[in-house]
């Protein structure tokens, strides 16, 4: 990554324009962490880019932000700008270009991210970044409550890195963000959600929920459930505890797994009916937040004697011919009844046991009736 990020360096530079890596990868490298995205900052405006690489794609024009790909690797690449006005709290109504690095950097959220790197990997540090890294705070280029005013998502953003990276926000930061919380009722649903997906993914969550309670952060960001979180690694598991299925934006398969999860919560995730029907999934996110064991959980899954309809030895042909009966709901029915009878050991998996098995359920129960009915309701 960083050997192909150097030559998209040289390759600016040997085109006469200025060129450094800048923001987190840096910050990651001078810390030892791997990172897998770069972005890089120079004085070539977006139409010289294009001139440069015959691949580049322009992702906004009004940004100056030019994405590159080399050895199939993604940049982006941005032109040195002082911002306008900032109308909606998140973006500048104008920008400039400028020639400066210094007065682009000055632009930028954090401390921590205005360091730099040139082609010869010498650490660039115009405004005492690396001093912020070794103190492990989280400070704003310029005055706090002007920088959240500019752009609100910095609030978030500065619990994410001091959640991330385990730095302190200074106090001055705090009690900025005390005083500009209000700023996130207008930032949209879905950008809240990236932060907050980043900062409960985090090994480190415990302190970005300590964070968000102490900056009284709860009710703006519809919260209302924190306190129940239990310790969970995944962060479909803390969005379930959450429960704001309804304010939050998830897609329909994040909305299946957390019903699934609630489910195998209520009906016991070591319970081979529960594995079952909510999957393995589901159940060990649940038996994390119960405090049951993967390995148990696990454990169960592989004794089942079944894990799929497909695993049971008869076909809803064999029901239909052995029963004499047509294809129907009752046939879902007896499915149903099977499977559960299988999962608690009450039957082998053999044809002829099942299919006797099948007849005494059929004739004993209020099926037969039902299916009487059900076929002179359809007839």
């Amino acid at each position: 990554m960083l050997e192909t990020a150097l030559k998209v360096l040289n390759i600016i530079e040997d085109n006469s324009y200025e060129a450094y890596i800048v923001g987190g990868f840096v910050r990651d490298y001078i810390m030892g962490i791997k990172s897998n995205d770069v972005d890089i900052t120079t004085n070539a405006r977006p139409k010289d880019l294009i001139k440069i690489f015959p691949n580049a794609n322009i992702d906004n024009e009004v940004y100056g932000s030019v994405t590159v790909y080399l050895n199939n690797i993604r940049f982006e690449i941005t032109t040195y700008r002082d911002d306008g006005n900032y109308l909606d709290n998140r973006h500048p109504d104008t920008i400039n270009y400028v020639n400066d690095l210094k007065t682009d950097l000055k632009r930028r959220d954090f401390t921590i991210n205005t360091i730099c790197m040139d082609k010869a990997l010498n650490i660039v540090d115009l405004l005492s970044c690396k001093s912020d890294i070794d103190k492990k705070i989280i400070k704003t280029v310029i005055n706090p409550l002007e920088s959240f005013k500019i752009d609100s998502l910095r609030i978030l953003r500065a619990i994410r890195f001091a959640t991330i990276l385990n730095f302190e926000l200074t106090f001055e930061v705090k009690e900025a963000i005390k005083q500009s919380k209000y700023l996130l009722k207008e930032l949209s649903i879905n950008r809240k959600k990236e932060e907050l997906d980043k900062i409960f993914s985090s090994p480190n969550i415990e302190k970005g929920i300590m964070l968000i309670k102490e900056l009284d952060l709860i009710e703006v960001l519809y919260l209302d459930n924190i306190n129940k979180i239990e310790p969970c690694s995944q962060v479909i598991g803390v969005w379930t505890m959450l429960e704001v299925d309804d304010i939050y934006p998830f897609t329909r398969n994040e909305l299946k797994l957390m019903k699934d999860i609630r489910e195998s919560v209520k009906n016991n995730p070591l319970d081979f009916t529960t594995l079952y029907y909510y999957d393995l999934y589901p159940c060990t996110v649940a038996g994390e937040i119960l405090s049951i064991s993967k390995k148990d959980i696990m454990d169960n899954y592989e004794s089942m004697p079944i894990h799929k309809r497909s695993d049971i030895v008869i076909d809803s042909y064999d029901l239909m011919s052995y029963l004499k009966i047509e294809d129907g709901p009752i046939i879902s029915k007896l499915w149903k009844k099977l499977e559960i009878k299988l999962l608690n050991l009450e039957v082998n998996n053999t044809k002829e046991e099942l299919l006797n098995l099948a007849k005494k359920i059929y004739t004993s129960s209020n099926l037969v009736k039902e299916d009487a009915d059900e076929t002179k309701t359809t007839g």
